[in-house]
């Protein structure tokens, strides 16, 4: 879990929304819904930066029996819920809120809100809390993670910032700026800072908010939600020619 907080919110985000997607089969699987009676991390594995299950020794289709709401009562070690009993005996949903809740508690707590854009944070902060407190059921928490998803990928996040005024540029076609890096936290690079973005004016946002910040590097990478990875840099007096890249060079501060 401490690794996963030291990557970029995006890839925290895309591993959140695997487990909500994995969530979203199992609670209307062919057999029914499925629970995860031993959930915790160590069950999961990461591939190709989604996650996965490996561990189904434990799953159960069986919804409890009832008599009463009192017998639909879920116990986790900061705080229970009594579930209502249907009139077919079975307590409603227990498989599939048991799910949330252990998701909120395992993944949703530590790695939704963390470092996430500014105006994502009111959203996922409905998330986690509707989670938490097992308001919403899968098939909300599902549509409002992938309503993430799509103001993320569609740019319209940005929408919703204030743009502050920005300092002028000079674009430097085909050109790359070998050294001359700076560390930020979250990068996608050790030992620089590299970030992803949806436009240039992102990138010029991001420059702007860093003192050091005195030029960047738009790259031909881009991240699993088709966003631009940029380096960051703090100064521009080595510039070579790059035919996959396009430098931005701060010009007045």
């Amino acid at each position: 879990m401490i690794q996963l907080l030291q990557t970029s919110w995006e890839d925290r985000f895309r591993i959140c929304l695997s487990l909500v997607r994995l969530l979203h089969y199992l609670a209307h699987s062919p057999l029914g819904s499925v629970t995860l009676l031993d959930f915790r991390p160590r069950q999961f594995v990461i591939v190709d930066g989604e996650l996965k299950v490996t561990d189904l020794d434990d799953a159960s289709v069986e919804e409890s029996s009832c008599t009463s709401n009192s017998d639909c009562f879920m116990e986790f070690p900061a705080r229970n819920f009594t579930l209502p009993c249907s009139v077919e005996g079975r307590c409603q949903s227990m498989n599939e809120k048991r799910n949330l809740y252990n998701a909120y508690r395992f993944f949703f707590t530590y790695l939704l809100p963390h470092s996430a854009p500014s105006s994502l944070r009111p959203l996922l902060d409905k998330i986690v809390n509707a989670t938490g407190e097992l308001h919403w059921g899968i098939d909300e928490t599902a549509a409002q993670l992938e309503r993430v998803l799509n103001l993320y990928k569609s740019g319209e996040y940005l929408q919703n910032t204030t743009r502050v005024p920005k300092a002028e540029y000079r674009r430097v076609p085909e050109a790359f700026i070998p050294d001359e890096n700076y560390r930020c936290w979250p990068s996608y690079h050790h030992k620089g800072c590299l970030l992803s973005v949806f436009d240039v004016n992102e990138a010029i946002e991001i420059c702007d908010s860093y003192s050091q910040c005195k030029a960047f590097v738009l790259t031909n990478q881009t991240t699993w939600t088709g966003r631009q990875l940029v380096f960051f840099k703090m100064a521009s007096n080595h510039i070579v020619p790059d035919p996959d890249k396009i430098t931005y060079v701060k010009v007045t501060d």
